[in-house]
């Protein structure tokens, strides 16, 4: 039975990949003016209409080679790139909940965590992709750390005073990097969903965690772009939602317990 819902959750986590992943363009067309996009999935090179066979996550990508069937167009890694991530994401969160023992809190735990990794996924897709981070997103994702935090306080898996100082390290540090610099080494959405991590987190050593896990990995992966172009901005985004991924699973799992 468990096995089943770990199938199950990837396949949802793929689903959820591909609906987010058309959500951030959808939501970046309609804020640049643009209606490109419509309601049902189109290729972008030659405007084809995408059939349901052409829609199923990650098998329809494979399958097609990363073309359109019609102009044999590039659809693009970013798509394809989102399916298998969150399907992987859902998938190891279904390992933290055993669905023949847990109660009532469990579930809703798990809602309420699956909730919140889904805008996550989507505020890191969107500012991967345009470089912002959308205030309305930001907001449900606060709501659903909020509400994953008082869930996990009821269970006493962490403590009020814990969680405020988890929220403000990460919070604070890159709301002091983005009024040191103005804006130049973080954005002013950052600090916020930096903020909200932390409040999901709990825990002042796994907010430290995830501030290390982030930024080392953003030194690694964009040093090289850094190096051609001194100018570029580093859109941490998507590193922080890493950096909670990973951390996350080392709660979750006991890897450390701090």
């Amino acid at each position: 039975m468990q096995v089943v819902f770990l199938v199950m959750m990837f396949v949802v986590g793929a689903c959820v990949g591909s609906f987010l992943c058309c959500e951030a363009r959808r939501m970046r067309e309609k804020e640049v003016g643009r209606k490109k996009l419509g309601p049902r999935s189109i290729c972008l090179k030659c405007g084809h209409r995408l059939s349901w066979y052409e829609n199923i996550p990650i098998l329809s990508w494979i399958v097609l080679r990363g073309k359109c069937r019609r102009c044999k167009a590039r659809i693009g890694y970013l798509e394809i790139f989102s399916e298998v991530a969150t399907a992987i994401i859902m998938a190891l969160i279904a390992t933290t909940i055993n669905i023949t023992e847990a109660n009532l809190i469990d579930w809703l735990l798990f809602g309420s965590l699956f909730l919140l990794i889904s805008a996550l996924v989507f505020l890191a897709l969107y500012d991967g992709m345009y470089g912002e981070l959308p205030v309305t997103v930001l907001i449900m994702a606060a709501v659903f750390a909020l509400a994953y935090s008082i869930l996990r306080i009821i269970n006493g898996e962490v403590d009020i005073v814990g969680t405020i100082i988890s929220a403000v390290i990460l919070g604070g540090l890159y709301l002091v990097l983005f009024s040191g610099s103005r804006g130049k080494w973080v954005g002013d959405g950052d600090w916020i969903l930096a903020g909200i991590i932390g409040l999901a987190l709990g825990r002042p050593f796994y907010a430290l965690l995830t501030l290390f896990l982030s930024n080392f990995t953003a030194c690694i992966i964009m040093w090289p772009y850094v190096r051609k172009s001194k100018n570029r901005k580093i859109y941490f985004g998507p590193f922080l939602v890493f950096g909670f991924i990973v951390s996350l699973m080392v709660i979750n799992y006991g890897i450390i317990n701090i």
